[in-house]
C-alpha cells in the first residue's frame, strides 16, 4: 500500500492553497485505470469526487472518459477537475468538443446513450444515479455554442485547480495547449512523483508554475548515478546528493523487489528540511539515437516547436518519433534517419521545404547531428501527418495510463500510427 503520509501530505498542501478545494463531491475525477475505480496517486480518495465508481470500472478508456465527462457536466459547484494525465483531460475535453451535441441531450433527458465499451449492466448501474437536468444541458449548449477557448471555467465557474499526478516530460505538452485554450485562467497542480510504479516525492508548493518535488526517504529505497561525465560511476544515497547536479534513478520500491533502474534522469534544485528538492529533467529511454548523437526528448520537441513557428498558422496536437531501425525493410537503403508523425491544426499539409525545416533546426540545436548529417552517416529526417484523433487511438493502445512515449520503440505502435497518415 502507498505510504499514508502521501495522501495527508498532498491534502494539507492542497487545501490550504486552495480552500475549497476538499469539498464533498466538489472534484471530478477523468481518469482510466482498470480495476482501480478512484484511484489519486494509487490510493482511493472516494468522497472527494463526484464521479461514480462504476466508471472506472469500464474496460474501454474513450468510455470510461466520457461518462467521467458526463458526471462532472452535472456538478456546476465543482472546485477541483483532477486527472491521472494531463492527456487524459484533453482527450476528455476533445470528446466535449465534438459530443456536445449528444452530452447536452442526455443531461436534459437523464438518459445514458449506447456506447460501445459500455455494458449493459454498468450502463444500468450509471443509468440510476441520472436525473434529467434541462437547465444545466441548456447551459451546456449555450457555452459550447460560443467556442472552446476558456470553456472549462465557463463551465465550472467556482473551479480552483487542475490536478494532474504527472505534468513534466511528455506531459508537459499536453498542459501548456490545456492553460492556453481550454483552461484559460486555471492553476495546475501537479501533486506527486512516481516512479517504477513507487510513489517516491510530494509537491509541497501547488501555486509554484514549475513542480519540484520533495523526496521522502521512508517511501521507497532510492540510488542515484551522478551523470557528470568525469564522475566515477557509483551509486549515491540521498544524503549525498549535490544541488545543481543531475543523478540517474534507481528504485528498490518495497522488500525483496530488485533494483529497478527507471531510466528517469533527476535535477537536485535545493533542499527543504535537508530533505532533497528534484525536478525530472529527461526519460533516457526517449532518446533520440541513431548513431550515438543522443538528443534527448525535451530537447527535440524544443527544435520541433521552434520549427513550428515557421510554419504560419500550424499549432501542434501531438507528435511521436521513431528510430529508421524500426521501420526495418520498409525504410528503404537510405542511412539511419528519424521519422516523425505529427498532428497539426491549421495546416492541411506541408511542402518540401517546410518538412525540412525540422531537420534543419535540428542541425542548428545539435552540432553533432549536424556533422553526422554533413557526412552522410544520418539520412534526413522524414515527417508525416496523421488524421485527427490518431494519438487519442494511440493513447488507447498503450493500455495503462502512462505518459506518451515520444519515441516508439513497439512494431504494433508504429504500425497503429502509420495507419493513420495523410500526408
Amino acid at each position: 500500500d502507498p505510504p499514508p503520509q502521501g495522501s495527508l501530505l498532498y491534502l494539507d498542501a492542497l487545501g490550504v492553497a486552495f480552500p475549497r478545494a476538499l469539498a464533498r463531491r466538489g472534484t471530478a475525477l477523468l481518469h482510466w485505470t482498470p480495476g482501480c475505480p478512484h484511484a489519486s496517486a494509487g490510493w482511493p480518495l472516494p468522497t472527494l469526487y463526484c464521479t461514480p465508481a462504476a466508471a472506472g470500472a469500464l474496460p474501454s478508456r474513450a468510455a470510461a472518459l466520457r461518462v467521467q465527462l458526463l458526471f462532472a457536466l452535472r456538478q456546476r459547484a465543482l472546485h477541483v477537475l483532477e486527472a491521472g494525465l494531463a492527456a487524459e483531460l484533453r482527450d476528455a475535453l476533445v470528446a466535449l468538443r465534438t459530443e456536445w451535441p449528444q452530452l447536452a441531450q442526455e443531461l436534459a433527458l437523464g438518459r445514458l446513450s449506447p456506447q460501445p465499451g459500455l455494458p449493459e449492466g454498468v450502463r444500468d448501474q450509471l443509468q440510476a444515479l441520472l436525473s434529467p437536468d434541462a437547465a444545466r444541458a441548456a447551459e451546456l449548449r449555450a457555452e459550447c455554442a460560443r467556442g472552446f477557448e476558456g470553456i472549462v471555467l465557463r463551465l465550472w465557474p467556482q473551479l480552483e485547480v487542475v490536478v494532474v499526478t504527472t505534468a513534466h516530460g511528455a506531459e508537459r505538452l499536453y498542459c501548456d495547449s490545456l492553460r492556453r485554450a481550454d483552461c484559460q485562467g486555471l492553476p495546475f497542480y501537479c501533486p506527486f512523483y512516481q516512479a517504477a510504479g513507487a510513489l517516491l516525492g510530494i509537491n509541497l508548493w501547488p501555486v509554484e508554475p514549475a513542480p519540484r518535488f520533495l523526496l521522502c526517504p521512508d517511501w521507497a529505497f532510492c540510488e542515484f548515478q551522478p551523470c557528470l561525465a568525469n564522475e566515477e560511476p557509483r551509486m549515491v544515497l540521498l544524503d549525498e546528493l549535490w544541488e545543481g547536479r543531475e543523478y540517474g534513478l534507481v528504485v528498490t520500491a518495497q522488500p525483496g523487489e530488485y533494483r529497478c533502474r527507471t531510466g528517469e534522469v533527476l535535477k537536485v534544485i535545493g533542499f527543504h528540511k535537508q530533505c532533497p528538492m528534484v525536478e525530472p529533467v529527461r526519460r533516457e529511454s526517449q532518446t533520440l539515437s541513431v548513431r550515438g548523437e543522443s538528443i534527448p526528448e525535451e530537447q527535440f520537441c524544443q527544435s520541433l516547436c521552434r520549427t513550428l513557428r515557421m510554419w504560419p498558422g500550424a499549432r501542434l496536437i501531438d507528435y511521436v518519433c521513431v528510430e529508421s531501425s524500426l521501420l526495418g525493410d520498409s525504410s528503404g537503403p537510405c542511412a539511419p534517419h528519424y521519422e516523425v508523425f505529427m498532428e497539426l491544426q491549421g495546416l492541411r499539409d506541408l511542402s518540401e521545404g517546410q518538412r525540412y525545416k525540422l531537420d534543419q533546426c535540428l542541425q542548428e540545436d545539435f552540432p553533432i547531428y549536424k556533422s553526422f548529417r554533413f557526412k552522410g552517416s544520418i539520412g534526413p529526417l522524414r515527417l508525416h501527418l496523421v488524421k485527427p484523433g490518431s494519438f487519442t487511438r494511440l493513447r488507447e493502445a498503450l493500455g495503462s495510463p502512462t505518459p506518451m512515449p515520444r519515441v516508439l520503440h513497439e512494431e504494433q505502435l508504429l504500425q497503429l500510427i502509420q495507419e493513420s497518415v495523410i500526408s
